[in-house]
């Protein structure tokens, strides 16, 4: 097996026996080489195609409770920083090693590489650490001068080995090429800017429970337990560093709920008042169930079509001690669960490809085939033109993904209105693009046809990137 693979200049050989032993170590679950496995294990999990949060979850169920708490937080940091720099760590095993390896060693070079990329780490600690992890498994010790050699060619030859890379648009902007190619038709003058925000890590931002308080006096409640932070929107509090949910002031208590800035725009653009019926479709987590109920008294029935992950909508309406009816049904056919009441308001916060939430999301990226993006173009047509018949004449349906390709944005909202011949457009805040903190200007409003005439504010706030469009039933 040793013969099957080799790095450059170096030629694997078995490990001398007094190195044995170190398989049968086991790897200390503070220690940087034990994050390194634990992420590794994840990272190929994804590129098996399961989503980061179920990989990692996979990963913690395997470790005894102790050693996941010492090493989770690093573990988690590492699979994501993993997971945005992937394009260039692939691209680097490439030109390091002669012919693949085993899958495990090559995800957790991807791990390494990926630290090394990002000076996250002093340069010979990642490299030890690497080569403690992949001894520490048995099966893989044979490896440990692979990954000890890749990784110092690696660190001594950086700058001319990144001056190459940055030739390859998939090592430079760490998505797949057809994503590349995607955001480059649809934003021919923003598409770096894009590509460049969905590789920075989204701050952590608060909602502000309208019924228990107001961003000043939270942000005065912030200040007293020495946290740094700023309001970026109406009810919207970003913090200068990002903490656990469970050491938020007030989280715990309903006062705040952890929501990005772009999403809680989908319940104040929903406009719902006192006394309305609501429907917020494909509900699931609850997140824009709870905005609507804390900003009005209405009647607000929450629909998912997965029942497990309806569940959660109740778990977190019951933090902040609201209530909504929760139903499981299809979208796209509500005979199976609709009572034939119409209602005031809809949100259609349909399934989309979830490409302006990638800085959260980095697996979302390595996930997504270039088919999918017309799949589910085609799936929001059929649950819109579903959800249009249950308005109550007056009433307004807001459009809304996470989504910064046109055909699940501007190009579904046309083709809305000139379907459904008794709608008609309304303002709304239109095409949003992520904007990184630090780089906020009004060039974050992408033009579509939907948005506002007045002066957005929705440019000057760090937010992922949504579409929403507005129409009301004649």
């Amino acid at each position: 097996m040793t013969r099957s693979f080799s790095a450059r200049h170096h030629s694997a050989q078995p490990a001398p026996a007094r190195d044995a032993r170190l398989s049968t170590l086991r790897l200390a679950p503070d220690s940087l080489g034990f994050a390194l496995d634990a992420a590794a294990q994840a990272v190929g999990a994804v590129r098996a195609g399961t989503a980061l949060p179920a990989a990692l979850a996979a990963v913690r169920a395997k470790g005894t409770a102790a050693s996941i708490a010492l090493a989770r937080g690093a573990m988690q940091d590492i699979a994501y920083r993993t997971l945005r720099r992937l394009g260039t760590a692939d691209w680097l095993m490439t030109k390091l090693v002669r012919k693949p390896p085993p899958p495990h060693v090559s995800h957790l070079l991807a791990c390494a590489l990926s630290l090394l990329l990002d000076e996250s780490y002093p340069a010979h600690t990642v490299v030890d650490q690497a080569v403690n992890s992949i001894g520490a498994r048995r099966e893989m010790a044979f490896a440990r001068g692979l990954v000890n050699a890749v990784l110092r060619t690696f660190v001594r030859e950086r700058e001319t080995l990144l001056a190459s890379a940055a030739a390859d648009p998939v090592a430079r902007w760490n998505y797949p090429r057809w994503w590349i190619d995607a955001v480059t038709r649809a934003w021919p003058e923003r598409w770096e800017q894009i590509l460049t925000a969905g590789n920075c890590a989204g701050p952590l931002t608060l909602r502000v429970n309208a019924r228990r308080s107001t961003v000043a006096a939270y942000l005065e409640t912030l200040r007293a337990a020495d946290v740094e932070a700023k309001q970026i929107g109406a009810h919207a509090v970003q913090l200068a560093a990002a903490m656990p949910v469970e050491r938020i002031p007030g989280f715990a208590d309903g006062i705040v709920s952890v929501q990005d800035a772009g999403a809680q725009l989908a319940a104040e653009w929903l406009s719902a008042r006192d006394g309305m019926r609501v429907l917020d479709a494909c509900a699931a987590p609850g997140g824009k169930t709870g905005h609507v109920l804390e900003l009005a008294d209405v009647s607000l029935v929450a629909l998912e079509s997965d029942a497990a992950r309806a569940v959660r909508i109740g778990e977190n309406l019951e933090r902040l001690n609201l209530h909504a009816e929760v139903r499981v049904g299809d979208a796209g056919a509500p005979a199976m669960w609709h009572d034939g009441i119409p209602f005031d308001r809809i949100l259609a916060d349909v399934p989309c490809s979830a490409s302006g939430i990638v800085r959260r999301h980095p697996d979302i990226r390595w996930l997504r085939r270039p088919d999918d993006v017309a799949a589910l173009a085609r799936e929001q047509q059929r649950i819109v033109d579903a959800l249009w018949p249950l308005l109550a004449p007056g009433g307004e349906l807001l459009y809304a993904t996470c989504s910064i390709f046109p055909e699940e944005g501007e190009a579904q909202a046309e083709r809305f209105e000139r379907v459904h011949k008794d709608a008609v457009r309304l303002d709304a805040p239109g095409q949003l693009a992520p904007v990184s903190a630090g780089a906020t200007d009004a060039s974050s409003v992408l033009p579509t046809a939907g948005m506002r005439a007045a002066e957005r504010t929705e440019s000057d706030i760090d937010h992922d990137g949504f579409f929403y469009a507005r129409f009301q039933k004649r």
